[in-house]
């Protein structure tokens, strides 16, 4: 499983230049630029022209970098891809994902431009967005259809839209569609990331529901307003008792492998390999977030 930590992934409109330029000073754990929904029709060729410069140009540091496209089965999307792919973007992510079938498209043709530009096959990772009633019902197929996703995401406001309601506080409406996203991204052995808070002055009702989806299970979430990143990092972040539970557990084992036993325990209790992994992430959260060297 691709490993990287994705706590936040910004949505950067890509028709906003000063955006754009200064994503990186944010601290989101990827930027995502936004060609699609967030650029009207007729500003379409000028944000492509200025993502495929601003990748080529500006050293955006360790960031991960996600660009999301139109549809590809349009000549915009398309041509999203050609320019996306030669930049050099890490990852593209796919909107409105339905079926596999869409998945293996977009591959395809990326894996075309690959190769005419002569670059690695399979370097350029993928995303899928899912946003309908039919595509949550095929996350699994989703998830599984291509080697390059990296992780599949939850796009609740057409979501909603699709299943005739809208969004509340508590988020029931969701838990379904949240459910299916995340048991096909851990069954797939992919990243999981759910949809936006799109209420930006309501910090109280964004830590509720990013408290929610760390429970479930969710690597991160993306945000649509830098002043969201902190509070969700925040949740990510492993207190100190967490830490140094997890730090005892990981001596234990480093003992037990001295002594060349086979039976590892920690205060009378042992320790298995479950608890060995979520020991190994709690360290990894909190190196992120830099609570620990």
């Amino acid at each position: 499983m691709d490993e990287k930590l994705r706590r936040t992934m910004m949505f950067v409109p890509g028709n906003n230049p000063g955006m754009v330029k200064d994503a990186y000073i944010y601290n989101s754990d990827s930027i995502m630029f936004d060609l699609e929904d967030s650029v009207s029709i007729a500003e379409k060729d000028a944000a492509r022209a200025l993502i495929y410069y601003a990748l080529t140009s500006f050293d955006y540091g360790d960031k991960e970098l996600v660009v999301r496209v139109n549809d590809p089965a349009t000549e915009v999307g398309i041509a999203d891809l050609e320019a996306m792919v030669r930049a050099g973007v890490h990852v593209i992510r796919l909107p409105k994902t339905e079926k596999a079938e869409d998945v293996v498209f977009c591959e395809q043709q990326i894996e075309r431009i690959e190769k005419e530009i002569g670059k690695e096959v399979g370097v350029t990772k993928m995303m899928a967005a899912i946003e309908s009633a039919e595509g949550v019902l095929n996350a699994r197929e989703i998830a599984l259809a291509s080697k390059r996703l990296i992780g599949i995401a939850l796009g609740a406001e057409d979501y909603v839209t699709d299943m005739k309601t809208n969004r509340s506080p508590d988020g029931i409406e969701l838990l379904f569609a949240r459910s299916m996203i995340l048991h096909a991204a851990r069954a797939a052995g992919i990243a999981a990331i759910d949809t936006v808070y799109s209420d930006v002055n309501n910090e109280e009702g964004l830590i509720h529901e990013a408290t929610l989806i760390k429970q479930l299970g969710f690597d991160g979430k993306s945000v649509i307003n830098p002043r969201q990143i902190k509070p969700i990092i925040k949740i990510y972040t492993p207190t100190e008792k967490e830490i140094q539970k997890s730090l005892a557990i990981m001596e234990a084992i480093k003992e037990a492998n001295a002594k060349g036993s086979g039976v590892i325990a920690l205060n009378g209790k042992m320790i298995d390999k479950p608890i060995v992994l979520r020991a190994k992430r709690v360290l990894k959260l909190a190196k992120a977030a830099k609570v620990l060297e």
